[in-house]
């Protein structure tokens, strides 16, 4: 955008540049007004390290298709946390929408880029009521919001969404520690044994969907059940015996397509916790299937229940329950999950 070289606006006339005839077709027709649509990339990582391919192979048709009513800006990465700087940016200049693109990973470092200090990031011009949009060209390993969506890894689809604007209101998890600031997530957040194995898999990436396997074998080494204690939409504290794994879903799949909260829904403004206790190797080996089919809310030991907001311990003081949401570490308990109901406008 003009306003700063990083993001850039085709010119537009100026007012004295334009006749009154033009100027009323200007003021009555918003939909005539050019989108700024800036797309962030992760050129490094995400779909076996091959995006950067994939995006220079689609953005030729991403002009052609888009070129003639919306303003393209490419963003490409420079590292961790990058995505989220680009994406406060583009909503203080008044983008029109930022799209992921990607997988889970840059998805959820745009996510986090909507909020900064606890509130979400504003356009610069307080007087307009003009708002970002998040946009989504899954192109990685996981894409596993996408799945909960009915979207397949097809970018030219994404593409025609992009293309006709839909949008509709989604919610946001909120995740709160002792100290720090609030980190967001629109999937799946989890704790202990699935969290550790997403730990591992992160360094698994260059072998695909195959990394998931390897994390969970690494993370099934030395892993030992925990008790926990839980406290529900500000209600009394609970004790969960023998915790092995703990899930809060703002929507359905995680871990390359394990539908492990399959009730969750990410307009519902509400999330899924599902509960696994006193889970042993074999049970996995056995009942894993379950997991990914969605059919394991029925399973001796796993329980579901409906939550706007959970506070989650550790019982001892081990310090080592890892937690992850999206794929991301984020480090051990204690932690607070909050929902944000509508807080940011989806593409779909």
């Amino acid at each position: 955008m003009a306003r700063n070289p990083s993001l850039i606006r085709a010119e537009q006339p100026m007012a004295s540049d334009l006749t009154s005839s033009d100027s009323t077709i200007l003021r009555a027709g918003a939909s005539l007004r050019r989108r700024d649509l800036v797309f962030v990339v992760n050129p490094r990582v995400g779909a076996n390290g091959t995006t950067a391919q994939q995006w220079k192979k689609l953005l030729p048709y991403i002009r052609s298709r888009l070129g003639n009513d919306c303003n393209i800006c490419e963003s490409l990465t420079s590292g961790p946390s990058h995505a989220i700087d680009i994406t406060r940016e583009a909503i203080r200049e008044g983008a029109d929408a930022v799209i992921a693109v990607g997988g889970d990973g840059t998805l959820h470092e745009v996510v986090n880029g909507f909020f900064c200090g606890g509130k979400p990031v504003c356009n610069h011009d307080m007087n307009s009521s003009h708002s970002t949009a998040l946009g989504i060209i899954p192109l990685g390993t996981g894409s596993d919001f996408a799945r909960t969506l009915g979207w397949k890894n097809d970018p030219h689809e994404a593409i025609e969404r992009i293309a006709k604007g839909l949008k509709s209101k989604i919610d946001v998890g909120c995740i709160a520690g002792e100290i720090g600031e609030s980190h967001y997530f629109i999937n799946v957040a989890d704790i202990h044994l699935s969290a550790k194995a997403g730990y591992y898999a992160s360094r698994y990436k260059k072998f695909g969907n195959l990394c998931y396997i390897i994390g969970a074998l690494q993370a099934f080494f030395r892993h030992h059940n925990q008790d926990l204690r839980i406290k529900v939409d500000e209600g009394e504290w609970e004790v969960c015996s023998q915790v092995t794994a703990l899930c809060i879903g703002n929507a359905k799949y995680f871990g390359g397509g394990m539908k492990i909260t399959p009730n969750a829904n990410p307009s519902s403004g509400d999330y899924e916790v599902v509960i696994l206790q006193d889970f042993k190797w074999y049970d996995f080996v056995l009942k894993g299937h379950k997991l990914y089919n969605g059919t394991h809310l029925s399973v001796k030991n796993v329980s579901s229940r409906r939550a706007r907001s959970i506070e989650i311990e550790e019982i001892g003081s081990s310090g080592s329950i890892y937690v992850q949401s999206d794929g991301e570490f984020l480090g051990f308990l204690p932690r607070k999950f909050s929902i944000l109901p509508g807080v940011i406008e989806l593409i779909c």
